[in-house]
C-alpha cells in the first residue's frame, strides 16, 4: 500500500454507497446497484479531493506524487503536462523523462497502446539529444523492459533489462543495476529458464554480501528477497530478508524496518508457516511509520487468522478494519484493500462468525466508484468481479450476471488476462444456477484458457491479489468436468473432460513446484502401448467418475452417485486399514470398495480385455493409495495386471528402456543419521544391484551431495538408485531425500541431475528411491514424489508410498533388477514380478509390505 496517503472523508463515500446500492438486511435481498446513476459519480468523486492539485507545483514532481498515491490517470495528466512545458524550453531530457513516466502511468491501467506510444516517444526524443545522460536513458529502457514482459515478450525484455543494468552502471546507479538484474531473472522465469532465474539471483546474493553501504545494502536486499519470493525461492527470501532486516535494525531505518516485515510475512504466508506470518505481521503494524503502514500490516493480519482457521481473531479484526478503511483516500491500494478485506469478511460469514454484510456490499461500492474516479479500469474490473460474487452469494443471479458480464467486458478490453480468468469462472458458475449450460460450459472453457495462458505468472499473479491454486484454480478445471460430463457425454466431451483432468495435473505440479512444467504433446495410448490401458478416476462433488482409454476401444464413461466426502472417507480408512495391525477382513472389504469402483465397471463389460497395464492417472486422496492392493474377491490387481502411474500422458516420453547399456550409480545410508534409524540391507541392496549392472556405488559417508554430484558429472548412468529415508510432501519445503551430510530438496535434485542433459548424454532411464516414504496426514503428499519424478528428468521413478521394512524392500529390489535384466521384460513387469515374490511368502504376504512399491512415468 502506498505511503503517506492523506485522510479523505466518508460522508460523500456514504452517500455514493447508498447510490449504488446496500443491503437490506442479513438474508435479505441485496438491492440492484444503479449502475445507470454511476456514471456521473467519478466527476463528483474527483472534486472532492482537491490535495491532488498544488499552487505552483512542478508538473513532473506533481505526476510523481500521484503515481504513488495511486492516481495513475491524473499522474500520467500531469506528466503530459510536464513534456509539454519541457518541449516549450527545448529540454529534451526532462521531456523524454516525462513521456517514460507516462508509459509507466498507462502500464498500471493496462493501456499498452498508449504505454507503448509514451515509451517510443522518450526513447527517440534521448536518441536525438546531444546531451543525453545515461540516468535518463536508463529509466526509460527500463520503462520499455516494464512494457514489454507486460505485453508477453518476455526475451525483448531480458535483452533491454540487460541494457538498462549497463546504462545504469553507466550513470553510478547502483540500486538501478540491482533492479534490472532482479528483473532479469524474472524475466528468466517468464521464458521457462527457472535454474538460470535463480543462479542469478543467488549470485546477485553472493555480490551484495561484499557490499559496504548500508542504506544501498538495505534497498538492494529487501529487492532481492522479494524478487527471490517471486520467482517460488522462498527459503532464501526469508534468509535475505532476515539478514536485510538486521541491518535496517542496526541502521535504525525505520522507513524500511516495517515494509520489510511485511516482505517477511508475504514470503511466510507463501510458506504456509502462519504463525511466523502473524509474528511479521503484527511487528510490521508497531514498526509502521505511518496510518496506511499500519493498516496494511493488520488487513495481513486478519487474511493469515482467516487462513489459519483463527476464527475468533479474524472476527476481533473485522470491525475495526472497517472504520480505518472508512477514513482512507480513494487509490488502487485502497481498492485493494477493500477487495482483500471483503474477501475475509465474506469468508467469515460463511462460517456463521456475523460479519455484517451490509458493511461488505458498501465497501464494495464504494471500491467501483472509487475505480471509476480514478480512472483504472483494472481495479474497476477487479472490483466488479468481488461485488458480482457477493450478489451471486446472495443468489440474486440477474444482478451478479450483469455485475460479471461487465467486469469481463472490461478485463477483456485491456486484456487482463488473471481477471478474465476469474470473471469467466464466476459467469459460468451463474449460468449453470441459472440452467444456461451451454453458456456455461463456454464460459468455463474461457477461464481454463486464460488460466492455460497464464501458467507461468500463477505463482506471482498480480501482486496485489493474490491467486490461491485451491480456492480458485483446481474448482475451475472440476466444474467444467462436472458439465462436460453431465447426463450421457458424448465422445468429444469424454475427450475433452480427459484432457482436462490432465491439464490439472500439470496446474497441480506447477502449483507445487512454483514454476510451470515442460510443455508436451499428448501422446495417444496405442503409440505407447497397445497392451495397456489408463484409467482417469475423477473425484467431483457429487460423484466419482472415471474415463478409460485404451488402444481397443473407444473412450468408455463410468459413474458412482456416490458424494466426494464418502470417497475421501473410504481412502482414509482403508490407508489405515494397510497397516499390518488391522484386520484382514476389513483390509480386504475397503479394497474391494475401492476396486468395484474404479476397475470392476470397465472389467465387466470387456474394456480391459486384452490388457496387460493398468496406468492410474489418479486424482485427489486417490493418489495416496496403493493401486496394487486393490482386491476382486479373489485376487490382488496385482496379480492380474501390471501397474503404473502416471500425471498424465502428456508428460511421458515413449521410448522403452535400453538395456544392452544400462549403467547405474546406487548411493545409500545404511547406519542412522539425522535421527533417522539404520538401514542394515542397503548394503546388500546395493550389491545385488552391481551384480546386474556396472554401477558406482556410494555407501554411508561416502554419499553426500558433493559426491554424488561427482559421479552424476563423470558417468553417464542410466539407472540413478538412491537408498535412503526420504519424504514426499505436499509442501515443496519438506520433501527431501536423506544424504550423509545433509537433505537433497528437489530443486537440488533437479540441479545435480541436470548436469547429463547439459551434457548432452543419455537421459535418465531410471530413479529409483527405495526407502522413502509420503508425509503423514498429509492427504496431497503423493504429489511431493509426482514433483520429484518430473523434476529429476527420469523417464520412469519407483518409490514406495510409505516406510518399508529393510529386509524385504531389499527382497524386492533383488528380484526387480533380476527381473529388469531380463530381455523383453518392462519396468512395470519387473516391479509386478518382484511385488509377487514378496505376495508368495508368508513372512511378506501382508499388502504393507509388498503395495507400497510405486512406478510412476514410462512404464515400458
Amino acid at each position: 500500500m502506498a505511503k503517506g496517503l492523506p485522510r479523505f472523508k466518508f460522508g460523500l463515500w456514504a452517500a455514493l454507497a447508498v447510490a449504488l446500492g446496500s443491503l437490506l438486511g442479513r438474508g435479505g435481498a441485496i438491492a440492484a446497484p444503479d449502475l445507470a446513476q454511476a456514471n456521473p459519480m467519478p466527476n463528483l468523486l474527483r472534486s472532492v479531493p482537491t490535495w491532488r492539485q498544488r499552487q505552483g507545483e512542478d508538473p513532473l514532481d506533481r505526476g510523481r506524487r500521484l503515481y504513488r498515491a495511486g492516481y495513475f490517470a491524473d499522474a500520467a495528466e500531469a506528466w503530459e503536462r510536464a513534456a509539454a512545458e519541457a518541449g516549450d524550453r527545448g529540454d529534451q531530457a526532462s521531456q523524454a523523462l516525462s513521456w517514460s513516466y507516462r508509459s509507466l502511468a498507462y502500464q498500471r491501467l493496462s493501456q499498452w497502446d498508449r504505454a507503448r506510444d509514451a515509451s517510443d516517444r522518450a526513447l527517440s526524443l534521448l536518441a536525438n539529444s546531444p546531451d543525453r545522460e545515461p540516468i535518463f536513458l536508463a529509466q526509460a529502457t527500463n520503462t520499455q523492459a516494464n512494457l514489454l514482459l507486460a505485453t508477453g515478450q518476455p526475451r525483448a525484455a531480458l535483452e533491454t533489462w540487460e541494457r538498462a543494468e549497463r546504462l545504469y552502471r553507466q550513470a553510478g546507479d547502483d540500486i538501478g543495476a540491482i533492479g534490472s538484474q532482479i528483473d532479469q531473472a524474472y524475466a528468466l522465469q517468464h521464458l521457462g529458464f527457472y535454474r538460470q532465474a535463480r543462479d542469478r539471483l543467488e549470485k546477485l546474493n553472493r555480490q551484495l554480501g561484499t557490499l559496504d553501504r548500508g542504506g544501498l545494502k538495505v534497498q538492494a536486499l529487501h529487492a532481492l528477497g522479494i524478487g527471490l519470493q517471486l520467482v517460488g525461492d522462498l527459503d532464501a527470501s526469508r534468509e535475505v530478508l532476515e539478514r536485510c532486516l538486521a541491518i535496517a535494525r542496526q541502521q535504525r531505518d525505520l522507513d524500511e524496518i516495517g515494509a520489510i516485515y511485511l516482505s517477511l510475512g508475504n514470503t511466510a504466508v507463501n510458506l504456509e508457516d502462519f504463525d511466523s506470518a502473524a509474528f511479521y505481521f503484527a511487528k510490521a503494524e508497531t514498526t509502521a511509520q505511518s496510518d496506511l503502514e499500519r493498516l496494511d500490516a493488520r488487513l495481513n493480519q486478519l487474511d493469515v487468522a482467516v487462513r489459519s482457521r483463527q476464527w475468533h481473531q479474524a472476527t476481533a479484526l473485522v470491525e475495526p478494519l472497517y472504520h480505518e478503511l472508512r477514513q482512507i483516500a480513494p487509490s488502487r491500494a485502497w481498492i485493494y484493500s477493500v477487495l482483500n478485506f471483503t474477501d475475509a469478511g465474506i469468508k467469515l460469514d460463511d462460517r456463521q462468525k456475523n460479519v455484517s454484510l451490509p458493511q461488505i456490499n458498501e465497501l464494495l461500492a464504494q471500491a467501483v466508484a472509487a475505480a471509476r474516479s480514478l480512472r483504472d479500469p483494472r481495479a474497476e474490473a477487479h472490483a466488479l468481479v468481488r461485488w458480482g460474487r457477493l450478489y451471486e452469494r446472495n443468489q440474486q443471479l440477474d444482478i451478479a450476471l450483469r455485475l460479471t458480464r461487465d467486469a469481463l467486458q472490461i478485463a477483456q478490453g485491456i486484456v487482463a488476462t488473471d481477471i478474465v480468468s476469474q470473471g469467466a469462472w464466476q459467469l459460468g458458475r451463474i449460468l449453470r444456477s441459472q440452467g444456461d449450460r451451454k453458456g456455461a460450459i463456454a464460459a468455463y472453457r474461457e477461464a481454463i484458457q486464460a488460466l492455460e495462458s497464464l501458467r507461468i505468472d500463477l505463482v506471482a499473479i498480480d501482486r496485489e491479489v493474490q491467486f490461491s491454486f485451491r480456492d480458485s484454480i483446481e474448482p475451475v478445471y472440476r466444474e467444467l468436468v462436472s458439465l462436460l460430463l453431465d447426463g450421457d457425454p458424448s465422445p468429444p466431451r469424454l475427450l475433452e473432460a480427459r484432457q482436462l483432468i490432465e491439464a490439472l495435473q500439470l496446474a497441480e505440479l506447477d502449483n507445487f513446484l512454483r514454476e510451470a512444467c515442460l510443455d508436451m504433446q499428448p501422446v495417444k495410448i496405442e503409440e505407447i502401448d497397445p497392451e495397456a490401458a489408463v484409467i482417469y478416476p475423477i473425484v467431483l462433488q457429487d460423484r466419482l467418475a472415471t474415463i478409460v482409454s485404451s488402444s481397443r476401444h473407444p473412450l468408455r464413461y463410468y459413474e458412482i452417485p456416490i458424494p466426494q466426502t464418502f470417497v475421501n472417507q473410504t481412502v482414509e480408512e482403508l490407508l489405515q486399514a494397510l497397516s499390518p495391525a488391522y484386520d484382514n477382513l476389513e483390509r480386504l472389504r475397503l479394497s474391494k470398495i475401492l476396486y468395484n469402483w474404479l476397475v470392476l465397471p470397465a472389467r465387466s463389460d470387456g474394456t480391459l480385455e486384452g490388457v496387460k497395464t493398468l496406468v492410474f492417472v489418479l486424482d485427489g486422496a486417490l493418489r495416496n493409495v496403493p493401486m496394487a492392493a486393490l482386491y476382486d474377491g479373489d485376487n490382488y490387481l496385482v496379480e492380474d495386471y501390471n501397474i503404473a502411474f502416471s500425471q498424465g500422458l502428456q508428460l511421458l516420453p515413449g521410448q522403452p528402456l535400453h538395456k544392452g547399456r544400462l549403467q547405474a550409480i546406487a548411493a545409500g545410508l545404511s547406519e542412522a543419521r539425522q535421527g533417522f534409524n539404520s538401514l542394515p540391507a542397503v548394503k546388500s541392496e546395493l550389491d545385488r544391484l552391481s551384480e546386474e549392472f556396472p554401477t558406482a556405488v556410494l555407501l554411508d559417508e561416502g554419499f553426500t551431495t558433493a559426491s554424488l554430484q561427482r559421479k552424476v558429472n563423470q558417468n553417464s548412468a542410466e539407472v540413478i538408485h538412491l537408498a535412503t529415508h526420504g519424504q514426499f510432501s505436499s509442501k515443496l519445503e519438506d520433501t527431501f531425500l536423506l544424504t550423509w551430510d545433509g537433505r537433497l530438496g528437489i530443486d537440488e535434485l533437479d540441479r545435480l541431475l541436470a548436469e547429463q542433459s547439459v551434457r548432452g548424454e543419455t537421459a535418465i532411464e531410471l530413479l529409483v528411491l527405495s526407502a522413502c516414504e509420503t508425509a503423514v496426514g498429509d492427504d496431497r503428499a503423493a504429489l511431493g514424489l509426482a514433483g520429484l519424478a518430473l523434476k529429476s528428468g527420469a523417464r520412469a521413478t519407483l518409490a514406495t508410498l510409505w516406510a518399508v521394512r529393510d529386509r524385504s524392500t531389499a527382497i524386492f529390489m533383488s528380484e526387480f533388477y533380476t527381473q529388469l535384466g531380463k530381455p523383453g521384460v518392462s519396468k512395470a513387469q519387473a516391479v509386478r514380478q518382484a511385488q509377487l515374490k514378496l505376495l508368495a511368502d508368508p513372512a511378506t504376504d501382508d499388502p504393507f509390505f509388498w503395495a507400497p512399491f510405486v512406478l510412476v512415468g514410462n512404464w515400458l
